[in-house]
């Protein structure tokens, strides 16, 4: 697990847990009796042909022409799976760290994530889960905060 070495150099205190396979942020989020607003979501995007890391809450969905708007592109797409799997080819596809610079992704914070104090998120596979302070994942991953989210209906 790439993004526990990482917290492990950075002397960053988390809290890695074990659950059945989930398949969804909100699957997810039930497994490990967590709330849907603290448990983040990678989704990636292609803004004029560049790959991004956006982050959001498991119970949250991307809004493309609010983030499109705030980014001055042309486009923005949602990422395909086959290229998803090629950036990210120690994890299991679905279960990537929102830690977009590990794998050199400019990395997108949704505003509604911002006043959290802590963040849960899959690290690599869909057994595992790390849980750690959102002061130290702003520390550590430096993303840019924007808005570009709704809630979803449960």
């Amino acid at each position: 697990m790439r993004v526990t070495e990482f917290l492990d150099k950075s002397a960053i205190a988390y809290e890695v847990t074990e659950h059945p396979s989930v398949f969804t942020a909100q699957e997810m989020a039930a497994a490990e009796h967590e709330p849907g607003k603290y448990v983040a979501k990678p989704v990636i995007v292609k803004a004029d042909g560049k790959y991004l890391m956006c982050v959001l809450s498991a119970c949250y969905k991307i809004d493309l022409g609010a983030l499109k708007n705030q980014l001055g592109a042309k486009s923005v797409e949602l990422a395909e799976e086959k290229e998803i799997g090629e950036i990210f080819s120690d994890c299991n596809l679905g279960a990537e760290p929102p830690f977009g610079n590990l794998y050199d992704l400019p990395t997108l914070m949704d505003k509604a994530l911002e006043k959290d104090d802590h963040i849960t998120f899959q690290a690599g596979t869909h057994e595992k889960a790390v849980r750690m302070s959102m002061a130290d994942y702003r520390k550590l991953v430096k993303p840019k905060v924007l808005e570009f989210s709704y809630h979803t209906a449960s």
